[in-house]
């Protein structure tokens, strides 16, 4: 088959237009969940991939333009394609050395907006060039499809509805299809795969470049059969679980002493099983004060509790443990954490599992609760709708008279009108009494909001008479470190909640000053 043949067949120039479409979004998408173990999914790191891959789109616009004036040979567009495809396939194995690297040094000397900078530079180095390959292609398909002036209307319009049609299923592909049941890894293998495929057929039937078509086809195999190996947290030797969902990167590890779930493979433990039954000295322990205040111990009746954020059930087990016959509730969104609760993390049977959005599933029950947990806080990514003034009115709406919400925020400040403080001033905006206890030697904080004010003194009273030493030990703890938090006018709106900021300043501070002493060590050698 000549070139002319095979160019000459639209089809054959709109499969290309439609899969590469395809690949720009499978590789956004892809960027996301391989940058979000390391920098959250937040709305700053999806605003730093989506702009670097328009800026690197339109590039690629212009480079492929010019090059289809100036030199318009399809061996040079096909050949783009062919290291797009090499360049994906490496991506999840190669990137993720590349994503550590950069924030690793960028942690030495950048002390402001570092998830700003760590994820931009990441997101550049790793991603940038496929995507300004991939944006060559629309130019140069004009091109060679368009024969005549009476035509190019039309023809320019098909190949931009074909690019449209193949970057929506680009985008639900890997959300719900792939990423889910084979991991990200495999899923970038797919789609190098699919641009690997079109530019050998063109080669094949130009009989050029066979070498490279058959090295680049062995290359994406050998990586396919090799990525059973692979593993965000590639330092790790002893995960027990590494898993991905629609909405997270998961991690369990086993220890003699204790069970973890993490879904960022830096720092954070979002639940934890104590295989010795003991508490965990973490916020979990902190929040079984709410149903001392709302005095479950002392109930004639079972309570109520709800959890919005369930994870896998610790602060859940532990309630049932501690308060035997409490009915509790559990909310959680991703149906994997809510599966591992029971796969790992002896969460009891007589929980009721929910798999849901917090504020979606109170907003749908009229059920009042002795206590509602809100533990949907995640590090940086803080969902702005169960933060709001009008989320936390509903959350009231749901309590019983002598209700406690208890709230755990993840990132705890030392500087003023942190996200912290805007939390607390809008609690304060919707409940009479807000109380925070910060937790020792962590960087979470419980708050405790109530309508009546005699639940401080219940609290007082309900933890003399626990029976358990243990708990009545961390009641006094937490006693000890209640704070009473004056409202302020920092109010949260579903309209105006800016948390991805607000969290990325706390974030830099938690981060400066771990590093500071690493940061100065390597600074004082370096310069004397």
């Amino acid at each position: 088959m000549n070139e002319k043949n095979i160019l000459s067949n639209k089809y054959f120039l709109y499969i290309t237009e439609f899969f590469s479409g395809m690949s720009v979004m499978a590789v956004e998408l892809g960027a996301s969940r391989l940058m979000a173990p390391y920098f959250s999914s937040s709305q700053i790191v999806w605003t730093v991939i989506i702009g670097v891959i328009m800026i690197a789109m339109a590039l690629g616009n212009v480079w492929g333009g010019r090059t289809a004036d100036k030199k318009p040979s399809p061996d040079k567009l096909y050949g783009r394609l062919l290291l797009a495809a090499v360049w994906v396939a490496l991506i999840p194995f190669a990137g993720r050395y590349l994503i550590t690297g950069i924030s690793l040094l960028l942690a030495v000397f950048v002390t402001k907006n570092f998830l700003v900078w760590a994820a931009l530079f990441a997101c550049l180095a790793v991603f940038a060039f496929p995507c300004v390959l991939l944006g060559t292609v629309t130019p140069s398909l004009v091109k060679y499809s368009v024969s005549s002036l009476d035509d190019n209307g039309k023809t320019v319009g098909e190949l931009g509805a074909l690019n449209t049609i193949g970057s929506i299923i680009g985008t639900f592909l890997p959300t719900f299809v792939t990423i889910p049941a084979v991991g990200t890894a495999i899923t970038f293998l797919i789609f190098s795969g699919v641009l690997a495929a079109i530019s050998i057929v063109y080669f094949l039937s130009m009989r050029r470049k066979m070498v490279k078509c058959a090295l680049t086809a062995v290359l994406i195999l050998v990586l396919g059969l090799t990525s059973g190996t692979f593993s965000f947290a590639f330092w790790e030797n002893d995960i027990t679980v590494e898993d991905e969902s629609i909405y997270n990167y998961l991690q369990v590890k086993e220890s003699d002493s204790s069970v973890i779930l993490s879904t960022n493979v830096l720092f954070g433990v979002q639940s934890i099983l104590m295989k010795n039954a003991s508490l965990t000295g973490m916020y979990y322990d902190y929040a079984l004060a709410a149903p001392v205040m709302a005095g479950i111990p002392q109930m004639d009746s079972p309570g109520n509790i709800l959890i919005l954020g369930l994870g896998t059930g610790t602060f859940a087990k532990y309630c049932s443990e501690y308060f035997p016959g409490v009915s509790i509730e559990g909310v959680e969104i991703d149906e994997k954490i809510a599966k591992l609760a029971g796969e790992y993390f002896d969460l009891p049977e007589s929980i009721n599992v929910s798999v849901y959005d917090g504020r979606s599933y109170l907003t749908a029950s009229d059920k009042k609760y002795d206590v509602i947990m809100v533990d949907a806080y995640q590090d940086i990514t803080i969902p702005f709708q169960m933060s709001s003034v009008e989320f936390f009115s509903e959350v009231e709406k749901h309590l019983t008279d002598n209700g406690v919400m208890v709230v755990n925020m993840n990132m705890k400040s030392k500087s003023e009108n942190s996200i912290n403080d805007y939390l607390c001033d809008t609690i304060g905006s919707v409940f009479d009494h807000v109380y925070a206890a910060p937790v020792e030697g962590g960087t979470n904080c419980e708050v405790f909001a109530f309508q009546n004010p005699g639940v401080i003194q219940a609290f007082e009273d309900g933890r003399k008479n626990l029976s358990d030493p243990e708990l009545a030990a961390m009641m006094d703890t937490v006693s000890d470190s209640l704070t009473l938090r004056e409202s302020g006018s920092l109010i949260l709106t579903d309209d105006k909640a800016p948390v991805e900021v607000l969290g990325m300043r706390v974030l830099d501070e938690i981060i400066a000053d771990e590093l500071d002493y690493y940061r100065n060590l390597y600074l004082g050698k370096l310069f004397h």
